[in-house]
């Protein structure tokens, strides 16, 4: 990652990844140039060339312990040309990452403030506000970012926008707006988005997605129906079909169900899959599972011994399922890599009480009663 990817996060903090807290500058303050070539990734480049493993890079190698597969590993699969040799490099990244902001009109149980904006009201409620507004900017002034970092993405393979919500943030569409402009559609756009709104403000996304080459939407739904609702708090089943119905036709679109794995969905993971074959939601191929390691109340290590055991009932039909359907090995796969993950080790005594506290608490404030059991 440190060779090929440029990610911008809170508070416009260059990171090396999304997942490790590796801080590399700061976007708001530096130049791109000071950032990819400075002393932070460039001591980076440099232990991880003599092979040494950063404590830092941690969530990564435990999941691939715990017989899960990391964003490391998939790194390494989408781009195998690349072999890192020097610890400057003189090529820019090609991989982008760009967090505008929090702003986002969900409120997940699984996320928090630093991640939504509408999770503020709440969060202060609870004390757990991290700033005193609702909106946190990650990057303070659009001009000046694209002054100093156009270049890099004109010659970027991918794009990848999550949030908060890319799809009612302004600035993504800017930044679409001068991708256009700067003939640069042949860049692949990923998204990671709760696929509510497809018109914001006087922007459609469709009528962008159709002038780039390659579009790949993963939407974030973690159940179907009311559970789906209750998890992910602003979510209308409904809705997301209608959503779904008006990107088919994009041909240059490819369509993911991309659920966040945890204690509250682990065993509605096959309903999940077949639901979206069945309404032709997806292809058998296109199902991207997340597991969520933090807060670690919501981690699927944490359910006790005997929903574990009702998990690995419901899976095994599944995968009786699968023999008559045909469902590609890599979707087996990440769904045995759920399991083994969940299995791994037993968190339930520590932390399955802090999830039926944590959840009580949010159903009181939310005026819900759906305890997931």
């Amino acid at each position: 990652m440190p060779w090929i990817h440029y990610h911008v996060s809170d508070n416009g903090k260059a990171k090396a990844c999304c997942i490790a807290n590796i801080p590399l500058g700061n976007v708001n303050e530096q130049s791109f140039d000071e950032i990819w070539n400075g002393k932070p990734i460039q001591d980076l480049r440099t232990k991880f060339l003599k092979g040494e493993i950063d404590k830092r890079c941690s969530g990564c190698y435990k999941l691939e312990d715990a017989e899960g597969k990391s964003i490391r590993q998939e790194t390494f699969e989408k781009f195998p040309e690349i072999i890192p040799t020097e610890i400057e490099v003189k090529e820019k990244p090609i991989y982008f990452d760009i967090r505008f902001s929090n702003v986002c009109n969900f409120r997940c149980r699984t996320c928090w403030h630093g991640a939504s904006s509408k999770w503020f009201n709440d969060a202060k409620a609870l004390g757990r506000n991290i700033t005193e507004k609702a909106i946190i900017e990650n990057i303070t002034d659009f001009d000046k970012f694209i002054t100093e970092t156009g270049e890099a993405l004109l010659g970027a393979k991918e794009i990848y926008f999550a949030g908060g919500e890319p799809l009612v943030t302004e600035e993504h569409y800017l930044l679409l707006d001068w991708l256009i402009e700067n003939k640069a559609t042949n860049i692949y756009l990923r998204y990671n988005t709760n696929f509510s709104i497809l018109k914001f403000k006087n922007y459609e996304a469709i009528e962008y997605w159709k002038q780039f080459d390659r579009v790949e939407v993963m939407a974030s739904v973690d159940a179907t129906h009311e559970l789906g609702e209750y998890i992910r708090k602003e979510f209308n089943w409904k809705l997301f079909l209608k959503n779904r119905e008006e990107v088919k036709e994009l041909d240059n679109l490819t369509f993911k169900l991309s659920p966040t794995v945890s204690v509250m969905n682990m065993k509605h993971l096959p309903k999940l899959y077949k639901t979206g074959l069945e309404l032709n939601l997806i292809q058998p191929k296109d199902f991207y599972i997340n597991i969520l390691e933090r807060p670690f109340y919501f981690n699927i290590k944490a359910l006790p011994q005997e929903k574990k055991q009702e998990v690995e009932s419901i899976f095994q039909e599944f995968f009786n399922w699968d023999k008559s359907n045909s469902i590609p090995n890599e979707i087996v796969k990440s769904f045995q890599e759920s399991l083994d993950f969940m299995n791994h080790e037993d968190l339930s005594a520590k932390y399955w009480p802090q999830y039926i506290k944590e959840t009580k608490i949010l159903d009181e404030l939310r005026g819900e009663d759906q305890l997931i059991q």
